[in-house]
């Protein structure tokens, strides 16, 4: 089947020539025609199977029947919300292309940078606005966006989405766009928690499902290494010595991790840069750029940019540390091998991801090939995780030992004071002079004075009299400084 057979206008048939693509991938050969019949659709395929196409393409035709020549004020007709700012504007990129021959304008809002710019572009009016949550609400909050002429919403990697704990975004969105309007939900994986939101959301969907969930693509070769965990950063260099490798995205569990390994490879002489959460967004987007340019060899990012990185020419991916959710394994390797071209998957995998290769297995039902002859084998035991128990362990008994001879010194200590030491001293000295000023005897029942007789050659004392200063200078400074005050 051609996109001719689809039925699609000649604007988009013509934009879709330019890009080169000749025949629609299965997601999108299945789901266009529904969309076009004005059907709500769920959609799940693999990544890299084409699922931006299979819900732009059509509804850039719905569009351009309706307004493509109206001169009235563009109103907002189509919302596209997505987890990530990669995603985000990746998928603007998308439309753009696909409405290069039409009047059909579109624009893309997200946060971590200045508003002003994509304030502007929705003044001016467009028909398709993409957009992450968080910068969507705060421009409703201004008052800048209004969805009230919305007429198709697309909700897309709803998985990730909830993932990333933007289902109370989504409900107040869902609050406030029109009830009577065309859903489409389109995602890699469909789990139990996606599948009950699409049902309050979507009205009678039609089920788009090309390959099983969480199937990667055959294209994508995968191949495991098992090393140690201190030796995965040689074996990263190990493997980059293949010339072939001009262009290699490597994935790492955290950010502190991308940049570690993002400096290793400059430091060896590798072109190589990290794109992560922490990052400001125009250095992600010069990242993003350099990479897809050619001028960095490596791109190190983490896996909240697996799922924003659309590069057709991409062939390798590794995996330096492998995720801890299967789900995600098939994103990252998903940016290679897209649009039917051949990938390749890189796993390193040391004794405390063996658990995670398996999970793999179970998700994607296949097994990945072993690669053994390499010069940093995994070793029965990994010294450096054999270090640490052994460390624990220590700092445990020394723990417990140090609090066993707590306990016995505390038996055997005296009970404290309720005084400091201070007060404690100065309360035993109050009780001698008490002791020595107590009377001896009494005579007829009187006391005898506890103040000592005073000697008889000295007078008692009395006090001086009080006397006032004089105003003025004192007489004697007067006579020193000669002044004839008399």
């Amino acid at each position: 089947m051609s996109f001719k057979q689809l039925d699609l206008v000649d604007p988009i048939l013509k934009a879709l020539d330019d890009k080169g693509y000749k025949t629609p991938t299965p997601i999108q050969e299945q789901a266009i025609p529904f969309i076009l019949n004005r059907r709500d659709v769920i959609g799940c395929a693999q990544t890299g199977s084409g699922k931006t196409a299979a819900f732009a393409i059509p509804i850039l035709q719905l569009i351009y029947q309706r307004e493509n020549n109206s001169k009235s004020k563009t109103p907002i007709r189509c919302l596209v919300v997505t987890p990530t700012r990669e995603l985000a504007i990746q998928i603007d990129d998308n439309f753009k292309a696909y409405a290069k021959h039409t009047n059909i304008r579109s624009t893309v809002i997200f946060g971590g940078v200045s508003q002003g710019e994509q304030v502007k572009a929705i003044k001016k009016g467009v028909h398709i606005l993409t957009a992450t949550p968080g910068r969507l609400l705060d421009l409703m909050n201004q008052g800048i966006v209004s969805l009230s002429d919305i007429k198709l919403f697309v909700l897309d990697e709803a998985d990730r989405m909830l993932d990333m704990g933007f289902i109370h975004d989504i409900n107040k969105l869902l609050k406030v766009i029109p009830a009577k309007r065309q859903s489409l939900f389109f995602s890699a994986t469909m789990p139990n928690n996606i599948v009950k939101l699409a049902n309050t959301i979507l009205s009678n969907p039609e089920r788009v499902e090309v390959t099983p969930v969480s199937s990667t693509v055959d294209t994508i070769s995968q191949y495991v290494y098992y090393t140690n965990k201190k030796q995965k950063r040689d074996l990263l260099l190990h493997v980059l010595k293949d010339e072939k490798m001009e262009s290699v995205l490597v994935f790492t569990r955290t950010k502190y991790g991308a940049d570690k390994v993002a400096r290793l490879l400059t430091k060896k002489g590798s072109k190589a840069a990290a794109i992560h959460g922490d990052k400001s967004q125009n250095n992600r987007q010069k990242a993003l750029k350099a990479f897809k340019d050619g001028k960095l060899r490596v791109l190190v990012a983490t896996d909240i940019a697996a799922r924003g990185i659309d590069i057709d020419s991409l062939k390798y991916v590794i995996n330096f540390e492998i995720s801890n959710m299967p789900e995600t394994y098939v994103h990252r390797i998903g940016r290679s091998g897209r649009a039917g071209k051949d990938g390749v998957a890189i796993s390193f995998c040391d004794h405390t991801e063996r658990d995670y290769v398996r999970d793999i297995h179970k998700l994607t039902g296949k097994k990945l090939t072993e690669i053994s002859d390499h010069p940093f084998p995994q070793s029965e035991f990994d010294p450096a995780i054999e270090a640490k128990q052994n460390e624990q362990k220590s700092n445990g008994q020394h723990k417990k030992g140090q609090h066993k001879s707590n306990k016995k010194l505390a038996k055997n200590k005296p009970p404290k004071s309720k005084f400091s030491e201070k007060r404690a001293s100065a309360a035993e000295k109050q009780n001698k002079v008490a002791e020595v000023t107590k009377p001896e005897s009494q005579d007829n029942g009187a006391k005898h004075s506890e103040k000592k007789d005073l000697p008889k050659d000295k007078p008692p004392r009395t006090k001086k009299p009080f006397k006032k200063k004089k105003k003025g200078m004192p007489e004697g400074l007067k006579k020193k400084m000669k002044w004839p005050l008399g």
